[in-house]
C-alpha cells in the first residue's frame, strides 16, 4: 500500500502515530498534497484530520479557497457509503495562536476600489458554498469538529459555526469586527448565529465589535467543550473515543437540527449579495481602518511566526 502521500504532511510528535496506519488506497493521493492544508486520515477511529496552514496572514485568500474546495471534493470522492468509512472530520490550524482571521481584506479593499461587485459577489458565494456543504457534512454520516487554539475572527468565526462542534483551548478568542469598518459578516453569521442562539444575541455579538473568550462562547453554547491550552488535540481524541458508541445518534440529531434550520445555500447567497452591495459603499476612511488591521494581525502573526521558528 502507497504511503507516500502521508509523508508529505508535517506531524507533530503528539501526532506521530497517526502516521502509523496506511493511507487507503481509494483515497484520492492530490487529497494530501493541498498547498495550504495539511491532511492525515487515522484509520482506527476513522478520522480525517486537516490544518490549515496558510501562506502569509492566516486568512481565506483564493489559494485557501481552492484548496477548500478541492478537500471537500475529494472527501466526497474518497469516503462515504461503500467507500473509505469517515465518521469524523476535525478541521484546526498550524497558525501559532491564530485559527484564520478570515476573509481576505486586502483583496476586499482592492476589488472595492475597483468598484468590483461581481468579484466581490464571486468570493462570497465560493466562501457560502464551502460553508453550505461543511453544514450539510458532504452528505457523510460524520461528526465535523472545529478545534480552536488561537484567535478566530471574521470569516473564521463564521467557518466554524459551519461544524457540530467546536472544540477550543481557553486562551482562544472569537470576535467579529466588520463593523468596526462600515461592514458586517456576510458569509454565514447572521444565518447561523441567529439560528443558534436567537437574533437578539446574535445582533449583539455582531454589532458590538467586541472580542469574546472562549468561555463566554461556552457559557452561551457555541463553543461545546474548554480545555487547557495545549490539551485541544487529546480532547479531540478524548471527544472522538467517548462519541463512538452514540456516534449514530450524534449524527442523527445534528441532521434533526439542521432540518429544522431550513438554512439553503439560497439564503446563504443573497445574504452575501447584500454584504456585497455594502461594501461598495464604504469610504476611504473605513477602507483605511481595514488597512490597519490588516497591518496589525500581519504584525501578530510575524511574531508568533518568529517565536514559534525559534
Amino acid at each position: 500500500m502507497d504511503n507516500s502521500a502521508s509523508k508529505a504532511v508535517p506531524l507533530t510528535d503528539e501526532e506521530e502515530p497517526f502516521a502509523q496506519s496506511a493511507v487507503h488506497n481509494a483515497i484520492p493521493e492530490d487529497l494530501f498534497s493541498l498547498a495550504e492544508l495539511d491532511v492525515l486520515y487515522e484509520e482506527q477511529s476513522c478520522a480525517l484530520w486537516t490544518y490549515m496552514r496558510p501562506q502569509g496572514r492566516p486568512s481565506f485568500t483564493k489559494t485557501m479557497l481552492a484548496d477548500f474546495e478541492a478537500w471537500q471534493t475529494f472527501i466526497e470522492q474518497g469516503f462515504g457509503p461503500d467507500k473509505v468509512p469517515l465518521r469524523y472530520l476535525v478541521l484546526g490550524s498550524r497558525a501559532p495562536d491564530v485559527f484564520c482571521y478570515g476573509g481576505d481584506l486586502e483583496l476586499f479593499q482592492s476589488l472595492i476600489r475597483g468598484r468590483d461587485r461581481d468579484a466581490l459577489v464571486e468570493y462570497g458565494h465560493r466562501c457560502c458554498r464551502i460553508l453550505d456543504r461543511n453544514i450539510n457534512a458532504l452528505g457523510i454520516d460524520m461528526l465535523t469538529v472545529g478545534l480552536v487554539q488561537g484567535a478566530a475572527l471574521g470569516g473564521g468565526f463564521e467557518a466554524l459555526l459551519s461544524f457540530d462542534f467546536i472544540i477550543a483551548e481557553r486562551h482562544a478568542t472569537f470576535a467579529l469586527p466588520e463593523i468596526m469598518f462600515g461592514l458586517y459578516p456576510g458569509m454565514g453569521a447572521h444565518a447561523l448565529l441567529s439560528r443558534k442562539i436567537g437574533s437578539a444575541m446574535a445582533d449583539r455579538i455582531i454589532l458590538s465589535n467586541e472580542t469574546y473568550s472562549a468561555q463566554e462562547l461556552f457559557d452561551i453554547g457555541l463553543v461545546h467543550l474548554l480545555v487547557e491550552p495545549g490539551e485541544g488535540l487529546h480532547a479531540v481524541r478524548d471527544f472522538i473515543k467517548k462519541s463512538d458508541r452514540r456516534h449514530a445518534g450524534l449524527v442523527g440529531a445534528r441532521k434533526a437540527t439542521k432540518r429544522v434550520w431550513g438554512l439553503d445555500l439560497d439564503e446563504l447567497n443573497r445574504i452575501t449579495e447584500m454584504w456585497a452591495d455594502t461594501a461598495l459603499q464604504l469610504r476611504e476612511q473605513d477602507l483605511k481602518v481595514m488597512s490597519r488591521l490588516v497591518a496589525a494581525q500581519a504584525r501578530v502573526a510575524a511574531r508568533a511566526n518568529a517565536g514559534s521558528a525559534a
